[in-house]
């Protein structure tokens, strides 16, 4: 009888509305290399597009990661690699009726409010699925620089050139477009197949640096490149954030002191990804490791790795890559008539390092599966949310914003302000932030339920009415980093 009430109790309280984060990072990932919108055309790809990002608005997601180059290819306009095949569906062939998808998605995103960060795969050259590679290719142009494994083709990490090659790319998309981050995912050295040798033996003997192990040696490779990516980038634009989405497990405990209590494959022993070194030498500026198990999973239980992360993984923004479909598959020990939505949900909030979740993958949420994108809309992201604060990039934020004024106009009683004056990026406002409060209620700016807005307009139409209720306004300005302003308070009557 105990346990069934306590079981009662536990359901309850996970059904309560969640405590809402003013900033939070609310991610989803489209990606392009599952073939979704291959053959679609320009017209089908962009209303597919639009309809997902309509969705992902209505959920609460203010971050969208774009898969632009899944294979040394490009879903943008791009002079150093081909059209990507799972654009067009010949590589090397530009989309018609022409555009960019790349820009086209920063356009849609900033409508919406919304960040767009540009999502590559650095080292892989060619999927599995792919048999024909266009002239233009690197694999094509320059062969020597890669290797195959698993069906797969990989620049090879060793290579220095290769390491200049990604960040000369990279730099491309970031100085010809306003993408507000630059995403890597958990590509670096393949993932082992069994009966399989990383080919890279004699660029071991060749440029070894003193290293005596043939695995510091690629966990070397990989580390001199995230260091130069992440350098590359913010030379080209500081403000320009650089996330990496790690496998889920980083060691396991039979393999360091450290290692997380698991049993599966790991970052660093084999696909040579130091990602504890990254995130300690900040050579990212947020990790979103991608557990996407399930908790009680027996291999990689979902609570042990978010607690693992969380404690090991603090020194920059942590953000959980989540599997939406895995997620509502399992039931919740506690409470086995609702899904693992709630008990995952319920670990963010607990975790001080946690600042967001990115979801694996947009389509699953957009489809609603298990009513995940409802539960997001209606309780967990109901209110908007700022970006994780960033202040190792920079800490300084705008002026207050100036000559706050409600004017009645031919589209009813709207709040006007003018940007603040601004020197450089640091303190140059590129949104707003809109909180209501009742007369003489405490201006609690930390409270997200309060705000009415993020835009990027220097106007909000207020809801008017018959002009009897004492209300506050309060007006902030954000930078690119959404480091926020001093408030501006109005008061009005509606």
């Amino acid at each position: 009888m105990i346990k069934k009430i306590i079981m009662l109790v536990m359901a309850v309280l996970l059904a309560l509305p969640a405590v809402c984060q003013k900033r939070e990072m609310r991610g989803a990932w489209i990606q392009c290399v599952n073939g979704q919108f291959q053959g679609l055309g320009t017209v089908k790809m962009q209303q597919t597009l639009s309809y997902q990002l309509d969705e992902l608005q209505k959920d609460g997601v203010n971050v969208i990661i774009f898969q632009v180059r899944p294979e040394c290819d490009a879903l943008y306009e791009s002079k150093l690699e081909p059209w990507s095949r799972f654009l067009t569906g010949v590589q090397g062939k530009a989309p018609s009726p022409y555009w960019d998808p790349l820009q086209w998605m920063i356009d849609e995103c900033h409508k919406r409010g919304m960040e767009l960060h540009a999502w590559i795969n650095p080292y892989r050259a060619r999927t599995k699925t792919t048999k024909t590679l266009a002239s233009s290719h690197i694999a094509k142009r320059a062969p020597q620089t890669c290797f195959e494994y698993d069906d797969l083709l990989i620049l090879n990490p060793g290579i220095p050139e290769n390491r200049d090659y990604i960040c000369e790319v990279a730099k491309d998309i970031v100085t010809r477009y306003d993408v507000d981050g630059i995403h890597m995912d958990d590509y670096f050295y393949p993932y082992p197949a069994a009966g399989q040798t990383i080919p890279d033996a004699q660029q071991f003997r060749q440029n070894s640096n003193g290293i005596k192990d043939i695995k510091d040696w690629r966990r070397y490779n990989v580390n001199l490149f995230v260091e130069q990516f992440y350098k590359t980038i913010h030379e080209a634009k500081p403000w320009v954030k650089v996330g990496i989405s790690p496998f889920g497990i980083y060691r396991n405990k039979r393999s360091s002191e450290i290692g997380s209590n698991t049993n599966g494959t790991q970052n660093y022993d084999d696909l040579y990804a130091d990602i504890l070194l990254w995130v300690n030498n900040g050579w990212l500026d947020y990790c979103v490791p991608q557990i996407y198990w399930e908790i009680g999973n027996k291999a990689a239980d979902y609570e042990t790795l978010i607690k693992w992360w969380n404690q090991y993984a603090g020194a920059r923004p942590l953000v959980i890559g989540e599997d939406v479909e895995r997620t509502v598959k399992f039931a919740d020990a506690k409470a086995p008539n609702q899904h693992q939505q709630a008990a995952k949900m319920a670990l963010h909030r607990q975790l001080p390092y946690v600042k967001g979740t990115v979801l694996w993958y947009a389509k699953a949420a957009v489809d609603n599966v298990g009513n995940y994108g409802t539960n997001l809309r209606k309780n967990y992201w109901r209110y908007p949310a700022l970006q994780p604060s960033m202040e190792f990039i920079s800490d300084k934020a705008p002026k207050k914003v100036r000559k706050v004024k409600p004017v009645w106009t031919s589209d009813g009683y709207v709040l006007f302000w003018t940007a603040p004056k601004s020197k450089d990026w640091r303190d140059q406002a590129t949104k707003y932030v809109v909180y209501r409060f009742a007369q003489g209620e405490k201006q609690d700016l930390n409270d997200p339920t309060k705000i009415c807005a993020i835009t990027e307009q220097t106007f909000f139409k207020l809801p008017y009415e018959n002009g009897k209720e004492k209300t506050v306004y309060v007006v902030t300005a954000l930078n690119r980093l959404q480091n926020e302003s001093k408030p501006v308070a109005k008061k009005i009557k509606l």
